[in-house]
């Protein structure tokens, strides 16, 4: 005979143990108001306590761990120095007469290190046309040379502007001084000698904060739910569940504020922050932007990328981080020079078996002198940051160098190799603050206030120093 377990509100007794007993016994009568918010009904619904991750992993670093570091410092700006060109070159050059060259370009002031004797290279671009030339004089106030071509008595035929003039050597007399002038006996003007030149750059750390609070109150009404967190534990939690959340979006803004960050601007109405230089803007003032890259233009375009890094510090090794569009883009434009179909290469190593699966991607590949290593960026996919955005001048992937630079550290006083890429962050003997989380307030093991509250704080103070922008490149929107 079925017995009816009915306890008054009195009598009910939690158990320590999922067991089922009469003084743990819950019952639902029915409520004649029809209010099923108050779960008067009959059988209690089936409830899935485990967290359902449609999102999958919602975390978005990891970026600068791939191709970077991160190291101490002390102070409120960190400093750095580049160094320049080896050789002497001017571009932007005009032509004042057919047997002069002003090296300023559009009347800016330039130094003048060009000696009275050297041989230099003048290049119209425009024509195509070319000169080498003997200086005979060379002006340090007006930035104007004299020449004398070797070929031909002057530059006719080039054009006045737009000149590139660069030195390739040099040809005295016998029996001159290398200090003396044009002549090659002891008049004229002086050699000028040539100091080393270095350009100097620097950044300043910004504060992030963030904090969770929960009442007390709410700490003592548990709700469990099993749930997955993407630093990958498990198990049952309740309110930590929101801090763990909190903690994972802080260290996201940790990274993603190195990517995005920008200095406070002329223009701008900011005044109570500086802002800080992060990888785009770097990248956008001191490196290579690359606009409307695409399969249809294919290796033209590519290899148009790769001049243009044989200019700057032609780095052997480099990675491509790529939002998806971008990425198929180049699985595209490697896949027309490696089909099968039409008496190309095929694609990787199938051993032509037709029961072989068909890779479609490469996250790899050679072209010219360099290595490329090709890989998906979540940050540029995801909904919640830039994925989808598209249109005009939208991020669509940067190209980093592997590997180390040689700098000369202000603070050690000595050149040091440092990743292309790290981060700064302030910290001393006496506090860390590369990732610093505290507790305060009055519940959940915290006493150190009277607020009815804990308070989870999470701090830390960084900057982003990008050595090199030269070698870098950002892939844009069209």
């Amino acid at each position: 005979m079925a017995s009816t377990l009915t306890p008054t509100f009195g009598s009910i007794i939690p158990s320590q143990k999922q067991e089922l007993l009469n003084s743990n016994y819950l019952q639902f009568n029915s409520d004649a108001a029809g209010d099923t918010n108050t779960f008067a009904q009959q059988y209690l619904p089936e409830i899935y306590e485990q967290e359902v991750e449609r999102y999958g992993n919602r975390t978005l670093s990891g970026f600068l761990r791939m191709v970077g570091a991160e190291m101490p410092m002390t102070s409120d700006q960190v400093i750095w120095s580049e160094q320049n060109r080896l050789h002497i070159s001017y571009d932007g050059c005009t032509l004042p007469s057919l047997t002069t060259i002003d090296l300023e370009t559009n009347g800016t002031t330039i130094q003048n290190v060009i000696s009275p004797r050297a041989t230099v290279v003048v290049l119209d671009p425009t024509t195509g046309l070319e000169a080498k030339c003997l200086v005979t004089d060379s002006d340090t106030t007006t930035g104007i040379i004299t020449i004398q071509p070797y070929t031909v008595a002057d530059l006719t035929g080039f054009t006045a502007t737009g000149l590139k003039v660069f030195v390739y050597g040099s040809e005295y007399q016998k029996g001159g001084s290398i200090s003396a002038g044009a002549t090659g006996a002891n008049t004229g003007t002086q050699y000028l000698s040539v100091d080393p030149q270095f350009t100097q750059y620097s950044n300043s750390p910004i504060i992030l904060k963030s904090q969770y609070v929960v009442s007390g109150s709410d700490m003592a009404q548990i709700g469990w739910v099993e749930v997955a967190t993407e630093d990958g534990t498990s198990g049952y939690l309740w309110y930590l569940k929101a801090e763990s959340e909190t903690r994972l979006r802080f260290e996201d803004y940790l990274e993603i504020s190195m990517i995005e960050g920008e200095k406070v601007g002329a223009a701008s109405a900011i005044t109570t922050g500086k802002g800080t230089e992060g990888l785009f803007a770097a990248v956008s003032a001191r490196g290579n932007v690359n606009v409307g890259f695409t399969a249809t233009d294919g290796l033209a375009d590519f290899d148009a990328i790769l001049k243009n890094l044989d200019t700057q510090g032609a780095i052997e090794e480099n990675m491509l981080f790529l939002q998806r569009q971008t990425s198929l883009d180049f699985d595209d434009m490697l896949a027309a020079i490696s089909n099968g179909n039409n008496g190309g290469t095929a694609f990787g190593l199938f051993e032509n078996s037709e029961e072989m699966a068909l890779n479609l991607g490469f996250s790899g590949f050679r072209r010219g002198s360099y290595d490329f290593y090709k890989t998906d960026w979540k940050y540029l996919n995801d909904a919640s940051t830039r994925g989808g955005a598209g249109g005009s001048n939208s991020i669509e992937g940067v190209l980093i160098p592997a590997g180390t630079s040689t700098v000369y550290d202000q603070i050690l006083g000595t050149n040091i190799r440092r990743p292309f890429l790290h981060v700064r962050y302030r910290a001393s003997q006496a506090d860390d603050r590369r990732m610093k989380s505290w507790l305060t307030g009055s519940a959940g093991g915290a006493y150190t206030s009277t607020l009815d509250a804990m308070e989870v704080n999470f701090l830390s103070e960084r900057c982003l120093v990008t050595q090199g922008a030269n070698n870098f490149v950002l892939f844009k929107g069209a």
